[in-house]
């Protein structure tokens, strides 16, 4: 066996689902093989700080974040390297903590699924697993991600956006919202995962209160035509040629999928693979490998359905770039039913990066003119 891959899994970071990246961050890191990957733990704050030491995981969860010591990564190629700040004579020092072949960014949410990670890892020149800046920015704008998926003739769910500076006008907004579509409506933030700031709505009312709630978490807000669904969800991964898995449905006991029927409630059912006759898969898998590559995924991302219970209709709800590695979660399931078991799609994803920098590094970085 060669030399160890230097590998950084990143954690954490300043979303609302800080919460849930740090359980997916524990079973990635419980299965990893300590005789392949020398692995350095890179925690995140709410607020933003980098953290390391012993124990990183651990220490973070509990909140004991003194123990450990700030760090950081600096954009400079050539140079994936993670440092430690010290002080030292009234001033503070740098010290590398950790060289590092690749990083595994097991970040859900703003600031870590949206692209802004990924210019950092880009500007550093490092492997990372993952889509790239791209594919990662249009996944996680909801609204951006349907008016490209419109102009690629996959299906999505009619919706209106409202900007939260319009809410200054809450009864114009209202107005919008009535003459769209009737209820049940969905309100959402338009860059927000894990169904957070999500809400049914039935009438008006609820509207607006939640308009005001889901402007918390982001400037731009998703109004959606409701849709008495199934719950499809795909597994995708790969980069030019990416692999789809047997598609999986959810049954939540609650009215939709909600952040608590995720990962609070035990009680939702997770069926795999989903009944569909084969042609419905066949579609499933379409649109699911279609959407990746309209978007220029990398790595991996889930890809999630609703299928309309009376008319038969697929609509694309989203692609997640960076889905969810908790026991529970659809992503690792859908692979382990597909043939792949999870610790050797950990192992795959890795090895993806590596061979997407491997591409790039053969990219000429400047031109000269000899004309």
């Amino acid at each position: 066996m060669g030399k160890p891959i230097r590998l950084g899994v990143v954690f954490g970071g300043r979303s609302g689902e800080h919460e849930v990246s740090l359980v997916s961050a524990r079973s990635v890191l419980n299965t990893l093989d300590t005789q392949k990957y020398h692995i350095t733990q890179v925690g995140i704050t709410i607020d933003g700080d980098w953290l390391v030491g012993e124990k990183t995981l651990e220490t973070l969860s509990e909140k004991n974040i003194d123990q450990l010591s700030p760090a950081l990564m600096l954009p400079i190629p050539a140079r994936p390297e993670i440092y430690t700040i010290t002080a030292a004579d009234q001033e503070e020092i740098l010290k590398v903590f950790a060289e590092l072949d690749v990083i595994f960014p097991v970040l859900h949410g703003s600031f870590g699924e949206d692209g802004t990670m990924q210019g950092l890892f880009e500007l550093t020149d490092i492997a990372y697993v993952g889509a790239g800046v791209l594919g990662s920015a249009v996944a996680m704008d909801k609204a951006l991600f349907k008016d490209v998926m419109i102009a690629n003739g996959i299906p999505v769910v009619p919706s209106i956006l409202v900007y939260r500076s319009e809410l200054d006008n809450m009864n114009e907004v209202l107005n919008r919202v009535a003459e769209f579509a009737e209820y049940p409506l969905f309100v959402k933030p338009a860059n927000m995962g894990s169904s957070v700031g999500v809400h049914k709505c039935q009438d008006i009312e609820e509207v607006a209160v939640s308009l005001q709630d889901s402007a918390q978490y982001d400037r731009r807000i998703l109004v959606e035509k409701g849709i008495n669904a199934r719950e499809i969800e795909l597994s995708v991964l790969g980069n030019q040629s990416p692999k789809v898995s047997v598609p999986g449905e959810i049954r939540p006991t609650a009215e939709f999928y909600s952040y608590e029927a995720k990962y609070h409630d035990d009680s939702s059912e997770l069926i795999i693979p989903a009944p569909l006759d084969d042609d419905q898969t066949k579609l499933f898998q379409e649109y699911a490998l279609r959407a990746y590559q309209a978007i220029d995924c990398a790595g991996m991302a889930r890809a999630d359905f609703l299928l309309d219970k009376e008319s038969g209709d697929i609509f694309l709800n989203e692609i997640n770039t960076i889905p969810g590695f908790t026991p529970i979660s659809m992503y690792p399931k859908l692979w382990e039913a597909s043939g792949l078991t999870y610790a050797d799609l950990i192992d795959e994803l890795i090895l993806l990066a590596l061979e997407r920098k491997q591409e790039k590094d053969q990219l000429i970085r400047k031109y000269e003119f000899n004309g």
